[in-house]
């Protein structure tokens, strides 16, 4: 399997750790679109989660909830001719258990498992659509400094990958003036200007992506089938961030993707039919609410 498509794998859940270890998300609804490109793709994705923290003790947290993504997959070429029946619409339902403890000050430990459905939902659910992930990792939290600063350390597991390698998740922020600070990580890379305590405007390099099993095995022009599909992509993106409370945000970005690939997959995770590599505009907007 391509280092494209194993990092796709895992990108819809590096975001969830490294959110447990700053303000866990109560509530998001988001929306993202990819217009239609040269490859005749068209990709939207509708996001909604909800969490709920659980205090234990003094020291300790436990965060329920979960997360669903529907994304609406549109293919318009006529230079190929595949039974696209069954690639428009793709879910993925994750179940989050995560803990957070506070060791010291400034350090918290951190565990996350996901047990997830990523399918098309077209037929009743069988085992290819289920897999686990696993994630854990420490944080520490340095806000009395006069640059305060986060740092976010984990490695990622996920049950669905062919090579089965724990992945590096790497988050850190600083802010080294009073209106800026800076992000350097992955799945995220970006620069924040603060207007106020109200304002943020925001650049953000991010991985993007996702991977779905198909129930019904798509056949492809050289009488192969392909079982699941992948994508990934990098997009640059300038957005903008209004707090209506300290808890609740409004947020929209705008950008372009780097690369962007989609591809169909055998049952062996093997790259068998690319159906989009061409690049595209990336908008993305939602509503937060956090702790």
């Amino acid at each position: 399997m391509g280092k494209r498509g194993g990092l796709s794998i895992l990108l819809l859940l590096m975001p969830l750790f490294i959110t447990l270890a700053q303000t866990p998300d109560v509530f998001r609804a988001e929306y993202m679109i990819l217009p239609r490109n040269d490859s005749g793709a068209r990709l939207a994705r509708m996001k909604l989660v909800a969490n709920v923290p659980i205090k234990v003790g003094d020291s300790s947290l436990i965060v329920l909830g979960g997360e669903y993504n529907r994304l609406a997959y549109d293919l318009d070429r006529d230079d190929i001719t595949i039974n696209q029946q069954g690639l428009n619409y793709f879910h993925v339902v994750d179940i989050n258990l995560g803990y957070v403890h506070s060791y010291t000050k400034d350090w918290r430990l951190i565990g996350v498992l996901t047990p997830r459905l990523a399918s098309t939902l077209t037929n009743p659910l069988e085992n290819g659509d289920f897999s686990i992930n696993a994630t854990i990792g420490a944080f520490r939290d340095r806000p009395y400094l006069d640059k305060p600063t986060r740092l976010v350390l984990g490695i990622a597991y996920n049950s669905a990958v062919a090579l089965r390698v724990p992945l590096p998740v790497v988050y850190y922020e600083k802010r080294f003036h009073p209106s800026w600070s800076y992000i350097v990580g992955v799945p995220k890379t970006g620069i924040k200007h603060h207007f106020n305590e109200k304002q943020m405007l925001q650049t953000e390099f991010i991985l993007d992506g996702y991977f779905v099993n198909l129930q019904n095995n798509t056949a492809l022009p050289d009488a192969t089938f392909a079982s699941s599909i992948s994508s990934s992509a990098a997009v640059v993106t300038l957005g903008y961030s209004y707090n209506i409370t300290k808890a609740m945000s409004f947020y929209g970005f705008f950008g372009h993707t780097i690369f962007q690939l989609g591809v169909l997959r055998d049952d062996d995770r093997n790259d068998i039919f690319t159906l989009n590599d061409d690049p595209s505009f990336y908008i993305r907007t939602g509503f937060r609410i956090g702790l």
